[in-house]
């Protein structure tokens, strides 16, 4: 038999290692522990670098036009026009990259050369991490990092156990504990370890760090393996002496290294545009090669050809036609700067200065916890200024996940005071129990004393519920010194309820694998653990079984009221009506409610559920369905004690910031874990929800049908329609402007389920997006990250995720842009993240302010981007009608290669990086300010031709107004002007003044960078031009500068003046009379906001909002199966920090009231909509 069950596992698993037999894994080839995520070596650098800087399609467009200019016979400039801004880019590039790598290397080194203790031939020996092998036996001692993912054999702490931190893996600094196999727990001397040769056969690597799965096969006996025997790389070993652990997963194969792998890439819609674009572009200026080609083989053939007796062609062209098709490559070189490749370096050098501009807002630092904002990609800061939808976590990331235990319901009573009402709590001291309770947390607050009468004068159902308390949890206690506990819970409920037991005297000591010791009413009390059936998110409830000193046998539960009510006696039903009545209120409140009950179990009883049980633990197959049966048996017919409520308050400006985000047309959706009732009665206190809504709508069937029937409810059809029709979705309209606002939808995650299917996303989508918030609950994972592709894909809306927790992690990785959250829960969503920040209320500024700002920057910077460089380029197109279509340029070699990255290159950057239209406080006070980023209207296809119009416009007049009037000029002494360097020299002055004009008129506010980098580049300009004409260059090169002198003699001739002057001002004055007209004319806002500064505030009194029933429960599981298999659990304490009072939100329902908000100024006829 033991053959057989071996042999099957050999076949479902694919991983074996034998203790201390290297020889043995060799032969599998593991992976050995040395990890590299560096990319490249010295040797590689160069090579692989240049590969991947390749594959971006403009610089392998800029390596095959420095191929073209190498070929004489259709290059008329030369090489290093091209190259030099090529190399450039690629150096720039290169550096970073080779930095970035450097970092790494170092990192790598200082880990792999790290020392561990390795077991080798009976005794333990350093040996550096990176010579760690698979099926070693390792030492750790305290304190010491965990080199390798590990089966923990032994330990120094009693039972087998350890205790590590994990904040490296999951961000969570709460200590955890594991235990070894029972078999292996007392193998702790190295002696014994070195003849330890037992087989485990387990699962291949992956990612899944709250998962294992494996055997161990030691001596003909078979043990089963999960992830609380396993020690994973990344963990810190705390508070235990040493411990011993066998290497499963080494390197590369760890769970930490299979968990690194890149998140996917995002780009934005600018970047996608800016792609077709591109495209199209290059499609013009093939078209413009072709049109000169032919003009080219027509001149050839005509004119060309009369020249052949003096004039030959060069070789080895021999006809028109050939002439034409070099022609047509001698162009596409010329008017290459259309595209030109700074376009990329300029665009990264702006993204990476809006992103130290976030980092560096003070206004979005957090002093509490002294957590700064960060932008965590440089690649998206634009986006932010393009959200529509954004999707909110609740716990954590609109309430604090603090809790605090507030009210509660023993036997029908109710007890706890509304901490909301000031006059109230006023009334009201808060109890003092220091007199009662010698051991009570100072921290903790509680205003009804009737609830402590009720313990001090003995009553039974108070003292059993607060034993219960007491009893049921997988709190972590240390007694630092006498009377000094710290408590670590793994959820911040749990935490609450054990200090509220501690402080109405039943006080939480201590715990050992099998006893838990408590202080009940100054009496030391040790309990006998006999068993934890575990929470998790399917049972929504947690039971302990004890045996009291005097031999009674109970079961003590918790749990959601919706699993435990319907388990109760039947003889419960007064008490439970009562009951639920008091749940419903503090729901309403928008507390998170437990339901508490008990069973006492006979001896018989716990014999038989105990044998059950066991058989249960030990099955290597559907293990988790075993428990859950067995639990399901012995969680019957229950006796109420009661229900407790617990407060999570919102953060801090929580309901502020989603009236303005909702105000700037962002549609608010959350989506959370928690109960319906608990969600609702939270948007209501964050004004997602209002009084004045038309409905809230529930759906909440557990069918296809009837989701359907709901989604097609007779309230919801006649707002519905519009956005929906037969056949499905219809793109482009928005149901929200159909609904006026007025509907609320709420949808539960058994019936979201049947919503995202295919048959029916598209009516959901178009009946979701009709309301003004939706609020998705009891929601998975999954569901989060399907909601927003869901809306990704039906709507081609920008969106936003924000969450916490690691629960949030898929649906932060699947929006456009995803922020974390540095808050309760760790640091994992941060690390997922694009953007981080601690509070909530931050986000109303990333978005409005920075994203707004981003977004403004980087489409002024585009348009004028591509004007400057059509008007640079475009030259050349007209002057090919009058130079025989020979591929001769307007301006000299050298010019061509400074314009785009000396003499225009500082303006438009300082332009990118600090222009604005209004102050930050502006753009918060007018949230309508942000729409036309989420209409696209600042850059999109209409934009951009207007740009290349104005560009081609100004090459026609700065081409044709210097030929008119040069062609017939002269100078003083009568020496005609109609030269080709006098005419190259006044048209690029013309070209290079219309330009930084044209970005003066562009930029809206001015520091010193813009006004150093425009004058200065101006300047610049002028002296490089001098230095290019004058006699020493042409003395040291006298092959490459000819032209000496001609720069001076062009611009001493007034005539020269008036006519660089003349081509200003037909450049620029239809651009300004345009703008004026367009102000005067139609305002946007912003001109308005900007023109009128003054702004109207109002505050009205507090108004309270309504409130609606709701249940919550937040645990995790696999602690109680760590308790009982032996944790003696010493961690550190559980800070319990105070709360901010309720901010008083009357100026919000006015807000959301005014749907719309007109702005007035005296004196003027202006009316704005906002």
């Amino acid at each position: 038999t033991f053959c057989s069950y071996y042999f099957i596992h050999l076949i479902c698993f694919s991983i074996r290692v034998r203790a201390n037999d290297r020889e043995y894994n060799e032969k599998f080839q593991y992976a050995s522990n040395c990890i590299m995520t560096s990319k490249y070596n010295i040797i590689t650098f160069l090579p692989v670098n240049l590969f991947e800087q390749f594959q971006e399609v403009a610089n392998t467009y800029f390596l095959f036009l420095l191929i073209l200019q190498l070929i004489p016979q259709i290059s008329s400039l030369s090489w290093f026009t091209t190259i030099v801004p090529l190399a450039l880019v690629l150096s720039i590039t290169a550096v970073k990259d080779a930095t970035d790598d450097y970092f790494r290397h170092k990192s790598d080194n200082q880990v792999n050369n790290r020392q561990s203790q390795v077991l080798i031939r009976g005794s333990l020996q350093n040996e550096k991490w990176m010579n760690v092998r698979v099926g070693d036996i390792i030492k750790l001692e305290n304190n010491q990092f965990v080199a390798a993912d590990l089966l923990l054999l032994s330990s120094t702490e009693p039972h087998g156990l350890c205790y590590i931190e994990t904040a490296e893996l999951d961000g969570e600094t709460n200590m955890k504990v594991r235990q070894s196999v029972s078999v292996t727990s007392e193998l702790g001397d190295p002696n014994n370890l070195a003849s330890f040769d037992g087989e485990v056969v387990c699962e291949p690597p992956n990612n899944k760090l709250d998962r294992f799965s494996g055997t161990l096969y030691w001596r003909e006996k078979k043990y089963s393996l999960t992830n609380q025997n396993m020690l994973l790389r990344g963990c810190v070993l705390r508070n235990t002496e040493a411990c011993y652990g066998l290497v499963i997963f080494a390197g590369p194969d760890t769970k930490l290294m299979q968990n690194s792998g890149r998140t996917k890439f995002k780009r934005t819609s600018i970047d996608r545009l800016m792609n077709t674009l591109v495209l199209w572009i290059f499609g013009f200026l093939v078209c413009m090669g072709m049109i000169l080609a032919v003009g080219n083989a027509g001149w050839e053939k005509e004119v060309g050809s009369l020249f052949q007796s003096y004039l030959a062609w060069d070789t080895p062209v021999n006809n028109f036609l050939f002439s034409a098709f070099l022609s047509f490559w001698s162009y596409v070189i010329i008017l290459n700067t259309v595209v030109p490749i700074s376009l990329y370096v300029s665009v990264e050098v702006i993204r990476l200065g809006h992103s130290y501009f976030i980092n560096w807002d003070q206004q979005m630092f957090c002093s509490q916890c002294n957590t700064a904002a960060e932008a965590r990609t440089t690649t998206l800061n634009e986006e932010l200024g393009q959200v529509e939808y954004i999707f909110s976590d609740k716990t954590g990331t609109l309430t604090q996940n603090i809790m605090t235990f507030n009210k509660c319901s023993i036997n029908g009573q109710s007890y706890g005071k509304d901490t909301h009402n000031t006059c109230a709590c006023s009334r009201d001291r808060m109890l003092d129990f220091s007199l009662f309770n010698p051991l009570a947390d100072p921290d903790f607050c509680f205003y009804d004393d009737k609830l402590l009468e009720s313990v001090k004068v003995g009553d039974s159902c108070t003292h059993e519920f607060f034993r219960l308390l007491s009893l049921c949890h997988t709190v972590m206690s240390e007694e630092k010194s006498e009377g000094e506990l710290v408590y670590k819970a793994q959820s911040p409920d749990e935490g609450a309820l054990v200090t509220a037991a501690r402080n109405f005297g039943f006080v939480f000591r201590s715990r050992t694998p099998g006893t838990i010791t408590t202080t009940e009413m100054g009496r030391t009390v040790t309990y006998s653990l006999l068993a934890i059936l575990d929470f998790n998110n399917i049972r929504k409830r947690m039971s302990v079984i004890v045996r009291n000193p005097e031999g009674r046998i109970r079961l003590y539960c918790k749990g959601a009221d919706t699993v435990l009510l319907e388990r109760l006696h039947p003889c419960n039903q007064e008490v439970m009506s009562i009951t639920s009545d008091h749940l419903n209120e503090y729901a309403a409140d928008g507390l998170r409610t437990l339901a508490l009950a008990y069973r006492d179990l006979s001896e018989d009883e716990w014999e038989a559920w105990s044998e059950s049980h066991r058989f249960a633990d030990k099955a290597t197959d559907c293990r988790e369905d075993r428990l859950a049966a067995a639990y399901e048996e012995v969680e019957q017919n229950m006796m109420l004690l009661g229900a407790t409520a617990i407060e999570d308050k919102l953060q801090e400006g929580v309901p502020e910031t989603i009236a303005v985000l909702s105000l700037a047309n962002i549609k608010i959706w959350v989506l959370t874990g928690d109960k319906q009732e608990t969600a609702v009665n939270i948007g209501y206190s964050c004004k997602m929800l209002t009084d004045d809504m038309t409905e809230v709508f529930i759906i909440s069937g557990h069918t296809v049908q009837s989701v359907r029937q709901e989604l097609r409810s007779e309230g919801m059809q006649g707002w519905r329609e519009p956005c929906f029709n037969g056949n499905g979705f219809k793109e482009g309209q928005e149901g929200g402007d159909t609904a006026g606002g007025k509907f609320a939808l709420v949808i539960n995650g058994h019936s979201l389920a049947h919503a995202l299917e295919a048959d029916m996303e598209a009516e959901f989508v178009s009946t979701a997006c009709a309301c003004k918030a939706v609020i998705c609950c009891r929601v998975t994972p999954l569901q989060k990250a399907q909601v927003v592709e869901l809306i990704k894909k039906r709507k081609k809306a920008v969106t936003l995720a924000i969450g916490d927790g690691a629960n949030d992690i898929s649906m932060i990785k699947s929006a456009h842009i995803g922020v974390g959250i540095s808050g309760q829960e760790g640091i994992q969503a941060v690390l997922a993240s694009d953007y981080s920040f601690s509070q909530f209320r931050f986000l109303q500024r990333l978005l409005l302010v920075h994203g707004r700002w981003s977004y403004l920057r980087m489409c002024r910077f585009l348009c004028y981007f591509f004007y400057k460089n059509f008007a640079f380029t475009m030259v050349h197109f007209w002057f090919g009608f009058f130079c025989g279509f020979s591929a001769q340029t307007v301006y000299d070699q050298y010019f061509i290669t400074l314009f785009n990255i000396v003499y225009t290159s500082l303006p438009v950057l300082a332009m990118g990086i600090f222009d604005q239209d209004v102050p930050d406080h502006r753009s918060l006070e007018y949230p309508k300010l942000y729409e036309p980023g989420q209409l696209n209207l600042l850059f999109n296809k209409r934009e951009f031709f207007i740009c290349i119009a104005q560009g081609i416009y100004t090459s026609v007049v700065l081409f044709f107004v210097p030929y008119a009037v040069l062609s017939n000029a002269t100078q003083s002494n009568g020496v005609p002007l109609a030269d080709y360097q006098t005419f190259a020299v006044t048209t690029a002055t013309a070209l290079v003044i219309v330009v930084s004009v044209q970005i003066v008129l562009d930029t809206g506010f001015w520091t010193v960078f813009n006004h150093v980098f425009v004058w200065g580049s101006l300047g610049s300009y002028f002296i490089i031009m001098f230095a290019l004409h004058s006699q020493t260059l042409f003395r040291i090169f006298p092959n490459q500068f000819h032209f000496v002198g001609s720069a001076q003699s062009t611009l001493l001739q007034p005539v020269v003046w008036l006519t660089i002057a003349l081509a200003t001002a037909i450049c620029i004055v239809p651009v300004l009379a345009f703008r004026f007209l367009k102000l005067d004319l139609k305002p946007q806002l912003s001109d308005t906001v900007r023109k009128h500064t003054k702004t109207q505030q109002g505050r009205l009194g507090a108004r309270g909002g309504s409130r609606r029933s709701g249940y919550a429960f937040a645990h995790q599981e696999g602690f109680g199966e760590l308790i009982t298999s032996g944790k003696n659990m010493r961690l550190s304490s559980l800070a319990l920090a105070s709360f901010a009072s309720r901010h008083s939100s009357s100026w919000i329902d006015t807000l959301h009231t005014q749907t719309v908000h007109t702005v007035c100024f005296s004196g003027e006829n202006t009316k704005t909509v906002i």
